[in-house]
């Protein structure tokens, strides 16, 4: 490869990598503004491709995933505000894409109806169709426009994953951009060997909450003989080894994660937020757990391991462990990846010849 040229793509590949130190949700910018900076990383990766040929990978998101996420956490929504009002109703099933609740009494359907439209407050489309099938039976359904969006915003997620996850590999010289509604469309110059990269995307991110063994010290386990049903595994930064029991939590019921700065110490930290569901379980294992230490745990690696001094049921929660922004952001962004509805599914991958020189 020619001096300038690689002298050129030196110079990007510092740009980008200070671009995307922090992948931020895109609220954080304005749309022309992340628009015009995407536009031209991939008219930039675009030329290179061109000159060097490189790899065209295509990837679909799992819309039918996506729906099955959108419905029950309205379901868990309603069930919600109806157990919070002491709304009596009966039946709360899952059908035809929407959510069937029977309840007799005229205020009690009205006070469900004006919570979620107060709830609703503020998007940019309705979010929710309400049908008053009679007898006291209502349908409650996502929009058309609503469930457009959830998938935009589910790409854009997904985009930000495979740029964090990318760069986690090395891989800086990349463009990423949404083809379609449901496409993703990865361009990698230089790269000659796409499966290289779909290897990355070809296994899910593994998130788990687990208690930590205190029955005996992690140096004895790692010389001796563990408990049943324990193991030993390391810290993300401290390297220090931790016994830890079963997971008793997954991440697939993470519904956000980003990073952020703790209120008190202004260090760098991941947050995430769990959905209904997870909301009630992070509730009942804090609450059965009160004075006892957990590890919140990425790819067998403890992020963190906080000691429960309450019961948490908010649904949220901090990992902190002396982490750099970057790596605050990584631990978001995989977070993120653990739970993204679905996989990834590969629609193409494609070597591309550099253009022939005159």
């Amino acid at each position: 490869m020619p001096a300038h040229l690689r002298n050129r793509i030196t110079r990007l590949l510092v740009v980008l990598a200070m671009a995307s130190a922090i992948v931020l949700p895109r609220a954080a910018f304005a749309d022309t503004q992340f628009d015009k900076m995407r536009a031209k990383v991939a008219a930039f990766v675009a030329e290179k491709m061109e000159k060097l040929g490189g790899s065209r990978i295509i990837y679909k998101v799992d819309t039918d995933a996506l729906r099955e996420v959108v419905v029950t956490d309205l379901r868990d929504d309603v069930y919600k505000i109806l157990r919070e009002g002491r709304i009596a109703f009966s039946g709360l099933p899952i059908r035809d894409g929407g959510v069937e609740v029977r309840i007799p009494d005229a205020k009690g359907r009205e006070q469900l109806t004006r919570k979620l439209a107060s709830a609703a407050e503020g998007l940019a489309t309705q979010a929710l169709s309400v049908t008053d099938a009679g007898d006291g039976l209502i349908r409650l359904a996502p929009t058309d426009a609503a469930s457009a969006a959830r998938l935009h915003d589910l790409v854009e997620d997904s985009i930000a994953m495979i740029e964090q996850r990318l760069k986690d590999a090395g891989i800086t010289l990349a463009s990423v951009q949404a083809e379609g509604t449901d496409r993703i469309r990865i361009f990698l110059p230089g790269t000659m060997e796409p499966e290289r990269v779909t290897a990355i995307f070809a296994k899910k991110v593994r998130v788990s909450f687990r208690l930590i063994d205190l029955s005996m010290s992690p140096e004895q386990a790692q010389s001796g003989t563990p408990p049943a049903g324990t193991k030993v595994l390391l810290g993300f930064k401290d390297k220090l080894p931790y016994l830890v029991k079963a997971s008793v939590l997954d991440g697939d019921d993470i519904s956000y994660a980003g990073p952020g700065f703790a209120s008190s110490t202004k260090e760098p930290i991941a947050s995430f937020r769990f959905n209904g569901r997870g909301t009630r379980r992070f509730a009942h294992l804090t609450a059965e757990n009160v004075g006892k230490p957990f590890a919140i745990v990425l790819e067998d690696r403890v992020l963190s391991a906080p000691v429960i001094r309450e019961p948490i049921t908010g649904g949220s929660g901090q990992i902190s462990g002396n982490f750099s922004l970057e790596e605050a952001n990584s631990i978001a962004m995989l977070l993120r990846a653990g739970s993204l509805p679905g996989r990834l599914g590969l629609v193409e991958q494609q070597v591309v010849q550099p253009a022939a020189r005159p």
